[in-house]
């Protein structure tokens, strides 16, 4: 039996629970992943983590022998009663609803996080929306959601996600995860991913945002159909998007698809949303 499963054995008896899946838990038990995502969390030299739930500690074990200030944020109580008297600093909120600017200082702040998969996608669009805060994220997605992140233009996979985080973070693989690396197992394959932050020309992230998503609203449309509607707010014409689309090398029948994330900025730049 590995390490990583004796201990969370022995923390589920000591606590009396068993995994949640309304709240999504599926405790990591591999000792192989859990050590790649901590070698990757040390070569970022945080000066500050941040975990979204700890669960019975798979990561925690090993990020509070660190000697930096770790926040843990868990919404299952019985989890975050387990941390504090383990004298650790607990937020028992939902991570989605919580002012993260609160955290948010001159130190370098890694989040790690063995993700519950209904939150990752929005996770990373929220944490992609601040321009100071976290510098580095070491998370973990379903294998699916992973290679929407890093999807490349005209690929199935490429989407509103795609251009979000790609335009806001440098990412790359850390890890594969199978179902037998979890207890109990999911029934999708996993996949852990590394992310940096970028200096972005976009300074009104949360315009950039409205455009992408308005942008692949109907992914079958064309581009200029489903941005009719900016358009109209900018006082804009079909005309004028159709020619700064033509200038960048693409048809007037172009879909969102077609663009690479920072083609996306062009255009979004040339709607004139930064001024």
């Amino acid at each position: 039996m590995s390490q990583s499963r004796e201990r969370l054995e022995q923390t589920l008896r000591e606590l009396g629970i068993l995994a949640k899946r309304s709240l999504g838990q599926n405790f990591l038990v591999s000792d192989v992943v859990i050590e790649r995502i901590i070698n990757q969390v040390k070569e970022f030299n945080p000066e500050e983590l941040i975990e979204v739930g700890p669960g019975p500690g798979a990561l925690t074990y090993f990020l509070k022998q660190m000697n930096v200030p770790l926040t843990l944020i868990e919404l299952d109580r019985v989890i975050a009663n387990y941390w504090r008297e383990q004298g650790q600093n607990v937020l028992e909120e939902d991570a989605l609803k919580l002012d993260w600017s609160r955290f948010y200082s001159d130190k370098k702040i890694v989040f790690v996080s063995n993700l519950p998969y209904q939150i990752s996608s929005s996770i990373v669009i929220e944490r992609s929306m601040e321009a100071p805060g976290v510098e580095h994220m070491v998370l973990m997605f379903q294998k699916e959601v992973a290679q929407r992140i890093r999807a490349v233009a005209k690929s199935e996979h490429y989407g509103l996600l795609s251009v979000i985080a790609q335009v806001f973070w440098k990412t790359e693989m850390v890890t594969e995860a199978g179902p037998r690396d979890f207890s109990p197992p999911p029934r999708v394959a996993s996949r852990v991913l590394c992310f940096s932050r970028l200096q972005s020309e976009v300074k009104n992230r949360q315009a950039f945002l409205t455009f992408v998503k308005a942008a692949f609203a109907q992914r079958r449309k064309l581009l200029k159909k489903n941005l009719s509607g900016l358009l109209s707010q900018k006082k804009l014409t079909e005309e004028q998007l159709v020619g700064w689309i033509t200038s960048m090398g693409f048809t007037e029948t172009a879909r969102a698809e077609e663009l690479s994330p920072a083609q996306f900025v062009t255009l979004y730049k040339h709607f004139g949303f930064e001024a």
